[in-house]
């Protein structure tokens, strides 16, 4: 009888962390200004802490807790205080500094440290520039991507995508996440006033959160564990909570960057 106890006590602690965050999340979007700020930041520390930690499976570095905080007090100072031609520039700096005390893979640290960075960045300025609107697109795709491709894959099988990295994700269900992501940029074409290129975009963004979520699969993996961590009860580690978002956030820096967002 122990065996479905453990398996409700399980659900109940993954319901519960679930309402939690949403309720939090979506909030501070609500909010948006300081409170949106520092809630990406307070998550890019914790998911730069994450990877710090997996690529050092002996624990030789120390310091890990102070790094990650600087790293999430760093972004916020760069998307409040900074001017804007110095926010980009000044990201790289806590990478460089961080490099050469990562005990190995250090390519794979700093190109991961980057994006969470650069996604972090992205999601304070799409709030901020963009507005609210925007962000319920990005979630929403992210989102819907995900569980199109959760139910598609379990309803139609088929092939694996890359069963070595990501043994569970089927090519139904990433062409599922595509689709469904057709539909949410028509759907937000006219609230967000965009063209019809916001379906192409969309489709991009979520492919860039495929992508984001087989990457952490890879550096998990590679680091031989199952969780980046176990600091979210039922559900993992944050990065295995935002793996897909920041990969798509960063996107959406760069197309917004280059004048093509929409």
């Amino acid at each position: 009888m122990s065996q479905p106890a453990g398996s409700f006590a399980d659900l109940r602690a993954r319901v519960l962390s679930g309402v939690v965050m949403a309720a939090v999340g979506i909030s501070a979007i609500w909010a948006g200004g300081l409170i949106f700020t520092a809630l990406v930041a307070l998550l890019v520390g914790l998911m730069v802490y994450e990877l710090l930690r997996m690529l050092d499976p002996d624990k030789r570095l120390s310091g890990t807790q102070a790094r990650a905080f600087a790293a999430g007090v760093w972004l916020f100072a760069s998307a409040t205080v900074m001017p804007e031609v110095l926010r980009v520039p000044a990201l790289l700096l806590p990478i460089l500094i961080f490099i050469p005390t990562v005990p190995r893979d250090r390519v794979v640290f700093a190109l991961y440290m980057a994006l969470i960075l650069f996604a972090g960045l992205g999601l304070i300025l799409l709030r901020e520039d963009f507005g609210l609107a925007w962000v319920l697109w990005l979630v929403a795709l992210v989102i819907g991507s995900d569980v199109a491709g959760y139910f598609a894959g379990r309803i139609f099988g088929g092939p694996k995508l890359w069963p070595r990295v990501s043994p569970k994700k089927t090519w139904s269900g990433t062409v599922a996440g595509w689709a469904l992501a057709v539909l949410i940029g028509a759907g937000f074409m006219g609230v967000l006033g965009a063209g019809v290129g916001l379906i192409v975009v969309s489709v991009l963004v979520a492919m860039a959160g495929q992508a984001g979520d087989i990457a952490e699969s890879a550096i998990k993996r590679h680091a031989g564990v199952k969780d980046s961590s176990t600091l979210i009860p039922g559900h993992g580690g944050v990065l295995d909570r935002f793996d897909a978002m920041i990969a798509s956030a960063a996107l959406v820096f760069v197309l917004a960057t280059l004048g093509l967002l929409g």
